[in-house]
C-alpha cells in the first residue's frame, strides 16, 4: 500500500500468529497481484504516480518459496528463501510496520531491502531506487530513509552475529504437503488500483 495505492496483493498461509510474531508461508507458482502500467512498468521502474493506467494484474510467484516473519511494531520483515535444494538465504525487507485488518495486513515498502546469503555474507539491495525517489511525495523522505538504513544495519549486526532470526531458525522449514497454494480468491479476478 502506497498513499492509498494498493501496489502488491501477497495471498499467504498463515503458519503461526503468536508472540513469535506472523509466520506466512508463499511458495513459488502461486498468484499474487501486483501494480504494472499500461506499458507494463513496474512501481520498481516508475514512481507510481507516473505510471500510465495502472492497475493490479495477476502473476505467478517465482523462483523460490519464502517464509516470511512479521513483528508488531517492526519497521522490517525476514523472509527465508527455500529452492528444491533446501534453504538458499534471507531477504530483509525494509517496512513500514504492518497493520492488519480482515483481510491481512498492510505494510509499505521502504524500497531499500538487504539480502543474506547462507553464510551471512550481506549486501543492499534496490539503494539506487531508494535514492532515485527520496523527497518524491509518496516515497520515504531524507528522515524516513535514513532510518530505514539503519534498520537495515541493525539487522546486518544481527545476522553477523549469528542472532535470531539468523541463528539457524526456521532453514528446515517444510510446509505440510497437504497445503494447498495461496492463490488469489476467484472473486478477485480484476483489481482497481486504488481501494
Amino acid at each position: 500500500m502506497r498513499a492509498g495505492t494498493v501496489t502488491v496483493v501477497q495471498p499467504m498461509r498463515v503458519v503461526s500468529d503468536d508472540d513469535a510474531g506472523l509466520l506466512l508461508w508463499k511458495p513459488a507458482g502461486s498468484e499474487y497481484a501486483n501494480l504494472v502500467d499500461a506499458d507494463g512498468k513496474t512501481q520498481h521502474e516508475l514512481p507510481i504516480d507516473r505510471m500510465r493506467r495502472p492497475r493490479l494484474v495477476h502473476q505467478a510467484w517465482r523462483r523460490h518459496d519464502i517464509l516470511v516473519l512479521m513483528l508488531p511494531e517492526a519497521s522490517h520483515s525476514v523472509w527465508w528463501f527455500f529452492a528444491e535444494s533446501g534453504f538458499v538465504g534471507w531477504y530483509v525487507n525494509l517496512e513500514t510496520p504492518y497493520v492488519r485488518h480482515v483481510g491481512g495486513v498492510d505494510t509499505t515498502d521502504l524500497l531499500l531491502d538487504v539480502v543474506i546469503d547462507p553464510q551471512r555474507n550481506w549486501w543492499w539491495k534496490d539503494e539506487d531506487e531508494l535514492a532515485a525517489r527520496v523527497g518524491h511525495p509518496l516515497y520515504p523522505d531524507a528522515d524516513a530513509a535514513d532510518a530505514a538504513r539503519r534498520e537495515g544495519e541493525h539487522l546486518i549486526r544481527l545476522a553477523e552475529a549469528g542472532a535470531h532470526p539468523f541463528d539457524g531458525t526456521h532453514v528446515d522449514f517444510r510446509p505440510d504437503p497437504s497445503w494447498l497454494n495461496p492463490d488469489l480468491p476467484a472473486e478477485w479476478s480484476e483489481f482497481p488500483s486504488v481501494w
